[in-house]
Formats: C-alpha cells, structure tokens, sequence
C-alpha cells in the first residue's frame, strides 16, 4: 500500500520523523563538542603519545620476545630508558645555561667581567661594522656604561630569554608525558591494533580497513623515522664542525643537539652559545670566526632542509603526497602537524584514487596508473 505525501497524515508523521532525526543529530553533536572540550587539554599529548608508540612497536615486539613474552616489563624498560636519554642530556645542558648566565651576571655586577678588544676588521664589515665596532670596544672599556646604557632592551631580551626556555621546559615535560603514555599504549598494542582495524572498518568498509590501517601506520614510521635520521645527521654535522673549530666538549654538545633533535628542539640551542663563545674567546681571528659560525649556523639549520628530502620513504603513497602533508601540516600545527599532515593527505589520496579507479567507465591506464585502476 503506498502512501501519499500530500496526506495531512503523512506530513505529519513525516515532520515527526525529521524533528526526531534533527534532535537526536544536535544531541550527537552536542555530545561531540562537549567530548572535544574536555578531550582538548590532552590532544597534543596523546598525538605524541600514539606517534611515539606506532614508531616504537617493532622494537617494543623485538624486545618482549627476548623477555619472554612479558610485553608490560618491555614497555616499561623502553619507557625508562626514553625519558633518561631526554632528561639527562636537557638537565646538563639546562645546568649549563643557568651557571653560564649566573656568572655573567655576577661579573657585570662585579665589573669582573673582561670583554676582550675587538678586531680591526670587524670595523670593515658591511653596513652593521661600524656600530658593531662601537659597541664591541664599549663593551671593552666601560661594560658597566653601555649595560645600564641598554637596560630597557637588555630587560626585553631577559624576558624573551625566559619565555623561550620555559617554553622549551614545557615542551620536554610533555614529551617525558608523552613518552610514560606510550609506553602504557604499547603494553596494550594487541589490543589497540584490533581497535584500529575495527575503526577503519567502520569508517571505510571491511575491505579497506587493513589497508589505511597499515598506510597510516607505515607513514606514521616514516616520518617518524626521518626525523631520528634528520637528528642524527645534524648532529654529526655539528660535531664535526665543533671539533674543527675548536670548542670544548664537542662529543657532549653534539649528542645533546642528537637527544634535541629527536625531541624537535632546534639545535640552534647548541650552537649559537657556540659561536658566542668563538667570538668572545678570542682565540680565533676575525677569518676563522667567520667561517666557523657560518658552518654552525647552516649545521644548526640542516634540518629544514633534510626534512623535505628524508620524510616518507617506504610508504605506499607518492613521496610529492607525504612531503606536501608533511610540510604543510607542519606549516599549520607544528611539529605534530607534521606526522598528522602526511598521514591525512597519504590517506585522502588513496581515497581519491580509489575512487577515480571506482569508475565503471574508465578505460585502464599504462603502467603503474593501470595497476591502481585494475585494483
């Protein structure tokens, strides 16, 4: 019996229907936003976290099978031995910072400190030589004159100083959270596994579900795995320059700027106390200064440029694809934009590419083109 949508009756009890559709939709999403507010204070943690733990599986695997299959004592050995290899080296080099700054204050208050002259051929430098100069031989005969000269800009630059590394303080405890709750993600890996395939299941279909399951997670590892390669390339660089210049404790710095790099602190932490300490030493000439905090700075720096070369490979999706994700999610969020930028854009063009293939009429293509449409 077919009913008549002109029916007074029909209307209404259609009208119901969609008032009941509408209602229960706005509870649902009124429900979605109140889950996000709450949820949004730990976002940024549990994206790290789940990074942390996708990319430390295989090892944490590797690990528990030479235990004895006793996955919670192997995630909390790799727990342990994460956050010591990041406490230990940012404790150091934070310890060195504040005995740094420490005397250097207590010198300008003392006049104990002793600027050394400046070069003459720093007066010959482009543009900023002669202030530079000036200032430099100032800060050599009255230190105490040119502080309380640029007390107001000295009191901003403090400011700033401690803005930065509390900044870079929050940053490292998050990343010690982060790592405490991978490490209670991977004792539970089995079971987040199945989890991850039932909701690629749902969002995708059956038939699609393992396949984004295993591209999300392969480009999560790529990525991953490109910024531990990008970080122990950098500090190899830095190493070496630092040894070539001379500078003490090289080894030291270079695998403070390793542990750095890992947790996406610029290195430039490292090594612009470096080139300070070239120019302040007075062991070098003006040639050698220039040319060593040239190398540092660009060492400092390498990452920018490795990044874009290093991240993606070996993951199922075109390198044009990760790249772009990554430096564009990079771009809007950060550092963690820059895993969740590649895996969103690797999984929208399988997406798209499965549905271009879709296509009922589409003739087959050459070559590799073909294959994805036959699929």
């Amino acid at each position: 019996m077919k009913t008549d949508p002109s029916d007074p009756e029909t209307e209404k009890r259609l009208a119901r229907l969609l008032l009941d559709v509408l209602i229960r939709a706005g509870l649902v999403l009124a429900l979605v936003m109140l889950c996000y507010r709450v949820f949004a204070p730990f976002l940024v943690l549990m994206v790290w976290a789940l990074i942390l733990a996708v990319t430390l599986y295989p090892f944490h695997q590797w690990l528990a099978t030479r235990m004895g299959g006793r996955t919670g004592w192997a995630a909390t050995l790799i727990t342990v031995l994460g956050v010591a290899l990041i406490v230990a080296p940012t404790a150091v080099l934070l310890s060195s910072i504040g005995d740094s700054v420490h005397r250097l204050i207590a010198g300008v208050q003392q006049n104990t400190l002793q600027i050394p002259p400046p070069r003459p051929g720093v007066a010959a430098w482009p543009v900023v030589g002669p202030k530079v100069h000036a200032a430099w031989q100032l800060a050599h005969d009255d230190l105490p004159a040119l502080v309380k000269s640029h007390q107001p800009k000295l009191g901003e630059l403090a400011k700033a100083a401690v803005g930065m590394v509390a900044s870079i303080g929050g940053g490292i405890l998050g990343f010690v959270a982060a790592f405490i709750v991978a490490g209670i993600i991977m004792a539970f890996g089995a079971a987040g596994d199945r989890a991850s395939h039932a909701i690629f299941s749902r969002i995708v279909g059956v038939e699609r579900g393992d396949e984004f399951t295993t591209l999300s997670v392969a480009t999560v590892r790529a990525v991953a795995q490109g910024v531990i390669g990008i970080a122990f390339i950098q500090a190899i660089l830095v190493g070496l320059v630092l040894l070539l210049a001379g500078v003490p404790l090289a080894g030291v710095l270079s695998v403070i700027v390793l542990v750095l790099g890992i947790a996406q602190v610029p290195a430039l932490l490292v090594t612009l106390p470096a080139i300070a300490y070239i120019w302040m030493s007075g062991d070098y000439d003006t040639g050698a200064a220039v040319v060593n905090s040239v190398l540092l700075f660009v060492a400092g720096m390498a990452d920018n440029v490795l990044k874009p070369l290093m991240l993606g490979r070996g993951v199922d999706a075109p390198m044009p694809v990760i790249l772009l994700g990554a430096l564009g999610g990079m771009a809007a969020g950060g550092i963690v934009g820059l895993f969740v930028g590649a895996v969103l854009l690797a999984l929208g063009y399988q997406i798209f590419m499965g549905w271009v293939a879709a296509n009922p009429e589409a003739k087959p293509l050459a070559g590799d083109s073909g294959q994805v449409a036959a699929d």
